[in-house]
């Protein structure tokens, strides 16, 4: 359901927000004459112009006005982000129409564990599986050492290269001692397997064709001559299973081969017992959405594939690449990305939607006391404090609705969740 709904601002209440906006933004303006923070109303608006304020009012203004319509029981319950139109603004009030859209109705089946016929996956770990993540343990601890033999695959080659295209050096085709593992194919096909066979002290000219889809346009199917000098040759010296090994190792009781294959037996099942009960709980979920009947309106869809696009562009922000970057070297953009990730947002809505419907079917509470002792709990895990806690969460209400969550899925699964 989709319901129109127009709240207004006016007197002291408007005025205030103005005033503060007013506070805010002039203290990030220049204007000849005065400090920042110091110039008068009358001159900011003559220089900037009232819409110039109006637009920063109206950012502090949204929140309370649609706190304001939420408060109100009769308000519908939005299922994402309401749409907001502008009817009216000046210095007297502001009147804004926010479109809200409700959690969709879900009619549901068949959804608790015993009646979805679904079963958990044993979990097993094969020698080979341990023999693995043992050899995987040992080239990390490989040592490098300078060889005089000829390059074979696996071997670091350092090198001196640099590339010409009709016998002319193209741009960022030249490095010094660059520590190249061949058969990596970090290089164009032909570069690496080019040296195999080359002692240090050795050059060659390497005689190469990039591929079409190489991302620098003048050099796509481009014919180049590499020439290349090995400066050094290196060779991973894989360590015995010995008391050096362990000691290396550093782990706490682990000294034989015996106790390190348990060791990783260990945490091989731990993390396959971990792997499995998601793909379970998944399976549930979706089991759960089959069997019920509800329609998700294309706005929620669109807001929950806004939501995922913001999430990835944090993750990429915390790994130092910038959304922009991405997309440019993607050659793509954030309205093709975000078409991409609708699925994904279908799927996120549906699922919170059948948990919800369970915790309601199922009378799902939670207490007080349960809500204090999480807190607490929470607050411990992470050692900061509840005001922390509370900024970095949204709310009390967002830790309740997750913790309801929680219990509705021990519903369809099955899985109680240790405290």
């Amino acid at each position: 359901m989709k319901k129109n709904y127009n709240v207004k601002l006016e007197g002291k209440e408007w005025e205030n927000i103005l005033d503060h906006a007013f506070k805010h933004v002039s203290k990030e303006v220049n204007v000849d004459g005065f400090r920042k923070g110091q110039v008068p109303k009358e001159i900011y608006i003559k220089k900037f112009g009232v819409a110039h304020l109006y637009d920063h009012a109206i950012d502090e203004a949204l929140p309370v006005m649609l706190d304001k319509l939420l408060e109100d029981p009769e308000t519908l319950k939005p299922a994402c982000t309401p749409q907001v139109n502008l009817k009216s603004i000046d210095e007297k009030s502001i009147e804004v129409e926010f479109t809200i859209i409700s959690i969709p109705e879900v009619k549901l089946g068949k959804y608790k564990n015993g009646d979805l016929k679904i079963n958990k996956k044993d979990v097993k770990v094969t020698k080979e599986e341990i023999n693995h993540e043992i050899e995987h343990l040992k080239e990390q601890f490989a040592e490098l050492k300078s060889t005089d033999s000829k390059i074979k695959e696996g071997n670091i080659a350092i090198i001196d290269f640099e590339g010409f295209k009709d016998g002319v050096a193209f741009e960022g085709g030249k490095g010094e001692n660059h520590s190249l593992t061949i058969g990596s194919h970090t290089f164009i096909p032909g570069f690496e397997e080019g040296l195999v066979g080359l002692k240090k002290g050795d050059t060659k000219d390497l005689e190469l064709t990039f591929p079409e889809n190489y991302h620098v346009d003048s050099l796509k199917g481009q014919k180049v001559v590499f020439k290349v000098k090995i400066n050094d040759v290196k060779e991973r010296i894989i360590p015995e299973l010995n008391d050096d090994f362990f000691k290396d190792l550093g782990m706490e009781g682990i000294n034989t081969k015996e106790t390190l294959e348990n060791e990783i037996k260990n945490n091989l099942k731990i993390n396959k017992e971990r792997q499995v009960e998601e793909e379970y709980i998944l399976e549930c979920l979706d089991k759960v959405m089959e069997n019920a009947k509800y329609e998700i309106d294309e706005e929620i869809i669109n807001d929950e594939a806004e939501r995922i696009y913001h999430e990835f562009s944090e993750r990429l922000s915390m790994q130092g690449m910038d959304i922009n970057q991405y997309l440019t070297i993607t050659k793509s953009s954030k309205e093709n990305l975000i078409e991409q990730m609708k699925p994904e947002a279908k799927k996120r809505v549906s699922y919170r939607l059948v948990v919800d419907a369970v915790a309601e079917k199922e009378g799902i509470k939670v207490t007080k006391e349960e809500l204090s002792k999480e807190i607490v709990k929470m607050i411990e895990k992470y050692g900061i404090t509840k005001e922390e806690l509370i900024k970095n969460v949204g709310s009390e209400e967002a830790i309740e609705y997750d913790m309801r969550m929680k219990k509705a899925l021990e519903v369809i699964t099955g899985i109680k969740k240790e405290e």
